[in-house]
């Protein structure tokens, strides 16, 4: 069965995988980068569509077997991890997911004010069109490397639409975190994360402490940088203009929106956001 672990692009669901694959896919908590990351990948993952009859050319086509996918996935009946960016949506007549196949979501959520200028910087366009794309309710994703090939799909929508999806739905049980609140107390938060995965999953054997502590320390935002530098790490992307890895962990904590925005655009963005930063407690 799969519980997701959900997210807009770049609000810190990198981070929730570290942490997550370095509790349950090692005995130690300690994290070694992408061949942890590699027993959580992202849905649609290539296998499960594999057989199935669709034009990959066309966006959208690959989402009439999202739940044909999963149940192929689910044949194993194993404990399964899967990283989306969609939002807990039907498109058309094809729902997300379903009970059946999922067991619950943990869900993290970020000042969009910080996740604006973080996914300028990361898909290299400016805060205006940041600003409109995190707006855009018809939005979606997939891997751009690829030429005329939608098949990893993604319908994202507005970053509102995205969190309220999730955080709001009654289809499946969901633990919902603010991205600061990880930041602030990495490790009661994750230890609140690894209770409610082992509640899903009926898990009697307890937390381990020792174990949690080591996927904290291993997966700081200093010590995930340090392997990105030395080992490289397969979610940076190639800059358009000088061809070069753009770093995928670059200022982390220390991007400070305030210091990013003239007070003019300051001002825009917080009216635009205004509610949700209000309902999530980020005046």
């Amino acid at each position: 069965m799969i519980i997701w672990l959900s997210s807009y692009p770049k609000n810190g669901n990198t981070w929730l995988r570290a942490l997550i694959s370095a509790y349950y896919y090692s005995d130690d908590g300690l994290f070694l980068g992408d061949r942890n990351l590699q027993n959580i990948q992202q849905f649609p993952v290539k296998k499960s569509l594999e057989g199935f009859n669709f034009d990959p050319s066309k966006p959208g086509e690959s989402a009439k077997y999202w739940i044909p996918a999963q149940e192929k996935l689910n044949v194993d009946k194993k404990l399964r991890f899967l990283k989306t960016h969609s939002a807990l949506v039907k498109l058309g007549q094809n729902d997300f997911t379903n009970k059946k196949n999922t067991l619950g979501c943990i869900y993290i959520v970020r000042d969009p004010r910080n996740v604006l200028d973080s996914m300028s910087r990361h898909f290299q366009i400016d805060h205006d069109k940041a600003l409109s794309v995190m707006q855009d309710e018809k939005n979606f994703t997939y891997d751009f490397k690829k030429i005329n090939d939608y098949s990893d799909y993604q319908f994202i929508s507005s970053w509102e639409k995205n969190y309220q999806s999730w955080k709001n739905n009654r289809l499946i049980p969901i633990k919902f975190l603010r991205y600061e609140d990880l930041l602030k107390e990495t490790f009661f938060v994750f230890k609140e994360v690894v209770e409610f995965i082992d509640m899903l999953i009926n898990n009697k054997s307890g937390f381990n402490r020792e174990k949690a502590k080591n996927a904290v320390k291993s997966t700081s935002f200093e010590n995930l940088k340090k392997i990105e530098e030395n080992n490289g790490f397969s979610e940076s992307i190639i800059a358009r203009k000088d061809k070069k890895k753009i770093p995928f962990f670059h200022l982390g904590p220390k991007n400070e929106w305030q210091k990013n925005f003239d007070n003019k655009f300051i001002e825009k963005i917080n009216n635009i956001f205004q509610k949700n930063l209000d309902e999530l407690n980020y005046l």
